[in-house]
């Protein structure tokens, strides 16, 4: 997946709901089972990238609204 552009958030978490739905359904060979989990665990840290990536920028835009005379501006993120 190097060379590959990474997937948005939701396209990582839909193709990860297919790997497990396959898993979960069963009649692979163990081979396929171990690919399946391999791609799943890649995907599963493509999705923590983007929530860790959003999570930083709440805290960021949680802060810049706490820091005093940020009450008057209207550039607020929600």
């Amino acid at each position: 997946m190097a060379d590959e552009k990474a997937p948005s958030y939701e396209q990582a978490r839909e193709e990860l709901t297919e790997v497990v739905r396959r898993l979960e359904t069963g009649g692979l060979t163990l081979e396929q089972s171990i690919e399946l989990w391999e791609r799943g665990e890649k995907l599963a840290a493509v999705c923590e990238e983007w929530l860790q990536g959003a999570r930083v920028k709440l805290a960021a835009a949680m802060a810049r609204r706490s820091e005093p005379g940020a009450g008057h501006s209207n550039d607020a993120p929600f």
